[in-house]
């Protein structure tokens, strides 16, 4: 098949390191494995596209001035027209497939025109997110924009039950929407991997891989760790990842005497990741308790491909991947003592911790790779007869 990969999100660079950009390029990595053609349409770029995805045709959309916010949306709604453009100059398609963005409609209805099937792809609420965490200065344009693209789409992919339950409530998404959680590529997990950090022999290390933003609530994660390591000197915390949110748990690690204790190796190479959970005991999840929880974490998928036992927080999601004592541990969101009690427990038993890595690797290579992914929402578009679970 000949399919347009849309990603009009200026957020999104498609081959940088952010967790949004390794979702679109592994997406569309199985597409390519299937023996698909994929031309993607960008917004942002940034570098190079990996070896294997070379054959993938790039066409970059308009870049969004710097400046004014206002300014910023305009040109973004405004972009509308050179993608329709560059859809009509590139077609024809199989398939047209988008990463729901704030602003952008035109794939959308380019499909319905040219009468093929269009999929729209919805991580989160956007408009509500960029109101609420970000800067959202048109709010009337951005939801006119939601309407128009849900509107069009053949089928609107919904990442949880969250989204699927917010888009149920535009007009006329009866039938149209279907809840297809993100996946993990388990090649890139495979045993052997070397650990990346050098952490002496017999130090239990807890880590956690993403961008240090609020949602993860990682204060909780500090404290935890914090009532761990007094009780137990031989502990390390690993971080992963950068953002907003590094300058305060800095701060708060060393009011608790922890820095000493902490590895905090910012964001790293796609490539590096592998080797940066080989260097942990166990991968944390703790997302607080939130009035919607709608995501879909990459980053759980990626330490249970790992084989790494995970203590998540039970909320959303994360409830339904993880069966408690089986696949990873639950803990109640917002409860530092509950955590810090599972990473004791796992810090006691690493028989323990090897039953659930292999558990969760298990449920992953089952039900949650990214070529079963792909295999189920082709089929929801009619294009691909229903398949029976897909394992690599």
């Amino acid at each position: 098949m000949r399919i347009a990969y849309i990603c009009a999100d200026a957020g999104v660079p498609v081959f940088g390191w952010k967790g949004a950009s390794i979702h679109v390029q592994e997406f569309i990595r199985a597409l390519v494995r299937r023996g698909d053609r994929v031309e993607l349409f960008a917004t942002r770029v940034e570098g190079d596209a990996p070896p294997d995805l070379a054959d993938v045709g790039v066409h970059r959309l308009p870049a969004l001035p710097k400046g004014a916010r206002a300014a910023r949306e305009q040109a973004a709604l405004a972009a509308n027209h050179g993608l329709q453009t560059a859809l009509r100059q590139e077609g024809s398609f199989d398939l047209v497939y988008e990463r729901y963005s704030l602003w952008s409609y035109a794939g959308m209805e380019y499909a319905r025109a040219a009468g093929v099937p269009g999929v729209l792809e919805v991580n989160a609420p956007l408009v509500e997110e960029q109101a609420e965490f970000r800067l959202l200065v048109d709010r009337g344009s951005a939801e006119s924009v939601a309407e128009r693209v849900i509107g069009a789409a053949t089928v609107l992919i919904a990442v949880s039950k969250a989204i699927a339950a917010d888009l149920g409530r535009h007009a006329n998404t009866r039938g149209r929407v279907h809840v297809v959680p993100n996946g993990v590529n388990p090649d890139r997990f495979l045993e052997g991997v070397v650990p990346f950090c050098r952490i002496p022999p017999g130090v239990f290390t807890v880590g956690f891989v993403g961008t240090l933003k609020r949602w993860h609530d990682l204060s909780t994660l500090v404290e935890a760790f914090g009532m761990l390591h007094q009780a137990h000197r031989e502990t390390r915390l690993l971080i992963v990842g950068d953002g907003p949110e590094r300058e305060s748990m800095v701060r708060n690690l060393s009011a608790r005497g922890l820095l000493e204790a902490a590895y905090l190796v910012g964001s790293v190479p796609w490539s590096e990741v592998p080797g940066m959970l080989a260097s942990m005991d166990v991968g944390v999840a703790p997302y607080p308790r939130l009035a919607r929880f709608y995501f879909s974490p990459l980053k759980v998928y990626e330490y249970m491909a790992a084989g790494l036992p995970v203590i998540a927080s039970k909320v959303g999601q994360l409830a339904e991947l993880i069966e408690d004592g089986v696949n990873g541990l639950l803990y109640p969101p917002n409860n530092p003592s509950a955590l810090a009690t599972a990473l004791d427990r796992l810090r006691c038993a690493p028989e323990v911790r090897a039953r659930l890595g292999r558990a969760a690797r298990a449920t992953v290579l089952r039900d949650h790779t990214w070529s079963a992914v792909v295999q189920q929402i082709l089929s929801l578009a009619r294009l691909e007869p229903a398949a029976e679970r897909v394992a690599t």
